[in-house]
């Protein structure tokens, strides 16, 4: 198991440094966020979504000993329709909390431009490339 964990720590690092900053920085922080609003449908819903695509991912990367790009499928079942629901949350229920109103707005932007890499890497998947940065083979 150790051996895995530091095969995907080094796929993880052998990625190009803005990817790294994208995952490390960016994406997985703004979608640990949600957990601390628990008590509003947005935390809650945008916290399923995140608890689904850590469930699906960590088997996948430790099986496939770092970052396949099949990694971004489950992305797609999670984002997609948080994304709508996001989407119709912020423009027909009116928020009253602001705080709430700026957590669906970081998760639609973020999630959205996270999209945009797990559809293209979705499709590249597809059609057979299964390489996994940073392992001999």
């Amino acid at each position: 198991m150790m051996d895995r964990l530091r095969q995907t720590w080094h796929s993880y690092r052998s990625l190009p440094t803005w990817v790294q900053i994208w995952v490390g920085l960016i994406l997985v922080p703004a979608n640990a966020l949600p957990f601390a609003f628990l008590d509003t449908p947005t935390g809650y819903w945008a916290a399923v979504a995140a608890l689904f695509v850590v469930m699906t991912n960590i088997p996948i990367m430790l099986a496939c000993r770092g970052m396949s790009r099949l990694m971004s499928l489950p992305h797609l079942i999670a984002w997609i329709p948080l994304e709508a629901y996001l989407l119709v949350r912020l423009t027909t229920t009116g928020y009253v909390d602001a705080t709430e109103t700026s957590l669906a707005a970081l998760l639609l932007i973020i999630n959205g431009i996270s999209l945009v890499f797990d559809t293209v890497d979705s499709i590249r998947w597809c059609r057979g490339e299964r390489e996994v940065p940073g392992c001999d083979g």
